[in-house]
């Protein structure tokens, strides 16, 4: 039963993160729940995370929404802020940062719900050395926090990409979910060699992932911005209150 229930939250995750992010909201709860210790719950929704971006990444490459002249900056970055994140992860608890994550992801997912032309058309900014040097700062910072804990981080690479280079919607989700199969892959593979990962529950849950990721990608390609902008702005808010439910809970 746990197994079925599992591969249900992947399918439902991998579809909502290829379209707007979040998806770790849904399956991080849903490995707990299956009673997963916290370091093999990360490296095994590492192991589901990256099927699902790996596959949600091809579709976007290959429909032309990809920005591979900015990617080449930010992918190296990316890779160095997972391998950081992951090896923190490993030491401490996660706990360190939801403070701060609650406050970010909040304030992201209410500009969004009250910026009405905000990603719902692309109003292209120049490429200057300091969209690129912020490129990589944010890609760094986003692969710490993926390696180090990871639900929300396509939200924020989505609404990075959007600020800094006036992306859409679509194209804002294509390159971020590039750039967080990258920082997936290298946590996927730190989390492996130090045996952080129930395969038991992966390989089933990764295949339920590929199958969500297909169906959320050609469904953000078909529908576009206006479809997409209301699915951030809900998985935003809805992570925002699950990390204040968090926060309450270790208080109380």
């Amino acid at each position: 039963m746990k197994i079925v229930l599992l591969c249900f939250a992947g399918f439902i995750a991998a579809f909502v993160d290829s379209i707007a992010g979040g998806g770790g909201l849904i399956s991080v709860p849903a490995y707990y729940m299956a009673g997963l210790p916290s370091h093999i719950v990360l490296g095994t929704n590492k192991f589901s995370a990256a099927c699902g971006s790996l596959t949600s990444s091809i579709k976007y490459l290959r429909s032309g929404h990809g920005n591979k002249n900015l990617l080449k900056y930010a992918i190296p970055f990316t890779l160095v802020g997972a391998c950081i994140g992951v090896t923190v992860a490993l030491q401490i608890n996660e706990q360190t940062l939801s403070s701060i994550i609650l406050v970010m992801v909040l304030i992201i997912g209410v500009y969004s719900l009250f910026s009405k032309s905000l990603g719902m058309k692309e109003n292209l900014k120049k490429v200057t050395k300091l969209r690129i040097l912020l490129l990589i700062l944010l890609a760094l910072c986003l692969g710490f926090y993926d390696g180090f804990f990871g639900p929300g981080t396509g939200s924020f690479l989505m609404f990075g990409l959007i600020q800094l280079f006036g992306f859409e919607f679509t194209r804002a989700s294509a390159n971020a979910r590039v750039m967080n199969f990258v920082s997936n892959i290298t946590s996927l593979f730190l989390f492996a060699i130090n045996m952080k990962i129930n395969f038991t529950y992966g390989i089933p849950v990764a295949i339920f992932s590929i199958l969500g990721a297909r169906l959320g990608t050609s469904f953000a390609l078909k529908k576009g911005a206006k479809i997409i902008k209301p699915i951030f702005i809900t998985m935003s808010l809805l992570l925002s209150l699950k990390l204040l439910i968090v926060d309450v809970l270790h208080l109380i």
